[in-house]
């Protein structure tokens, strides 16, 4: 059995199945939410409640994070906004953390110095693979930061992720989850935008997306989430509120970096557009929707 107590903050659509995961694979976890109905399914699952942030680092050996956005990283590991108990208050010297979250690469850095002053090692671990990833431990895990942290913390890691990869020095997890994040939204803008067309040209739907998959065109979208967009089912699996924050974080990047991003500014318009329409909390395929209100007709088949 593994001799790890995991710290767990964040126990969102993603977080909560992470941490039912380390459970299932015999881990102590104690975990922690804003609130408190999530805390409690994992307890009731065989978890304990962390009480605050601090609390939970106190307890445990290895602190994982699954947050919103940057700010939100801030306020719970450093106490920068209104938590009066961050994580820092409660870690010791030789401890690691890893944040799950999607935040800009720079602030990945600038938590990672504060706390190695603490001798804390800190891994950016951003995460792909959706929900179905998250239930089933199969998420795409990238990683940056120091690579004896990396080694030391792989089997927790491994528990959560089908593929883990070590990209590089602090902020190059993040670098790399913002490369992804700009083809998955490419993807889902490509896929939506054929299938306006083909429903606007009178060809059938279902066998449209059955043809495509199978040739060049063929892509995760396609296959996960295009047989749900023609039916009009945008239950969440990666919100596409989340999906905006993350390609303002991949532009700001580019910006900061002197790297174009045509294609990248134009999709992040679209989700902000889904956004702007009350239609943050649908899944990130959602977008199609964009361009059915720009077509003033939607590209939907029959049961």
């Amino acid at each position: 059995m593994p001799d790890k107590t995991v710290g767990f903050v964040g126990l969102g659509i993603m977080g909560l199945p992470m941490a039912k995961n380390l459970l299932d694979a015999g881990y102590r976890v104690v975990g922690h939410n804003r609130s408190d109905d999530p805390t409690a399914e994992l307890v009731e699952y065989g978890g304990e409640d962390g009480g605050s942030p601090a609390q939970l680092a106190e307890k445990s050996d290895v602190v994982l994070l699954c947050l919103p956005d940057s700010p939100d990283v801030e306020n719970v590991v450093l106490g920068e906004g209104s938590e009066q108990s961050p994580v820092i208050d409660g870690v010791a010297d030789g401890m690691t953390v890893i944040d799950h979250s999607t935040i800009s690469p720079t602030t990945a850095e600038s938590v990672a110095d504060r706390l190695a002053e603490e001798g804390v090692a800190m891994l950016d671990a951003p995460i792909s693979g959706g929900e179905v990833g998250a239930i089933e431990g199969t998420l795409s895990i990238m990683v940056g930061g120091p690579e004896d942290a990396f080694d030391a913390q792989r089997d927790v890691l491994k528990v959560m992720g089908e593929t883990v990869t070590h990209c590089g020095p602090s902020g190059a997890g993040q670098t790399t989850k913002a490369c992804n994040q700009i083809v998955v939204s490419a993807q889902m803008a490509a896929v939506s935008e054929a299938l306006v067309f083909a429903d606007n040209a009178g060809a059938d739907l279902d066998a449209v997306v059955d043809a495509i998959s199978g040739g060049a065109a063929g892509c995760w979208a396609l296959d996960n989430r295009a047989p749900s967009m023609i039916r009009g089912n945008f239950d969440p699996g990666f919100f596409a509120e989340y999906q905006y924050k993350d390609l303002r974080i991949a532009t700001d990047a580019g910006e900061a970096f002197g790297s174009p991003m045509p294609q990248t500014a134009l999709i992040h318009e679209l989700y902000k557009t889904m956004v702007q329409n009350g239609m943050g909390r649908d899944d990130n395929s959602g977008v199609m929707q964009v361009y059915e209100m720009l077509s003033g007709s939607e590209a939907r088949i029959g049961e």
